[in-house]
């Protein structure tokens, strides 16, 4: 599977609120680096485990809805790609509209994820109401 075509699963494994599936994705060595994130927030996480323990409630949070307007662009590496897109969805807390646009810097190595960094927007989130940096309801 190409790293477009993984990506691209792993966005409908999001939608389907799987996230045993979702990190079932990564490599066990692979690292989540979030550039933007707020102080307090981590900003790396390292190994399989990590990465699923901070997704491990993302759906009890956030009810994605779609990513409409995925693009994903080929990098001068054959493993990395660059995507951008927006994800939309509700709050689940409150029930209030989510809306959040992302750009994704994503290395694939024998079909796994070793490298995600995440360039989120967290003034974005200041912007809708019931959200905390983390993507987490208050």
């Amino acid at each position: 599977m190409s790293p477009a075509d993984l990506y691209r699963h792993s966005l409908r494994l999001l939608l389907d609120k799987d996230i045993a599936g979702w990190t079932g994705l990564w490599a066990e060595d692979g690292v989540m680096e979030f550039p933007f994130a707020p102080e307090g927030w981590p900003r790396r996480l390292e190994g399989k485990a990590a990465v699923a323990g901070y997704m491990r409630h993302y759906p009890d949070h956030i009810d994605l809805h779609d990513f409409p307007d995925v693009r994903v662009h080929r990098t001068a590496e054959p493993d990395t790609i660059v995507v951008e897109m927006r994800g939309v969805g509700r709050l689940v807390r409150t029930g209030a509209p989510f809306e959040m646009t992302y750009i994704a810097v994503v290395t694939v190595r024998d079909g796994r994820i070793v490298m995600y960094r995440d360039y989120w927007n967290p003034l974005a989130v200041q912007e809708q109401p019931g959200m905390d940096f983390a993507g987490a309801a208050r």
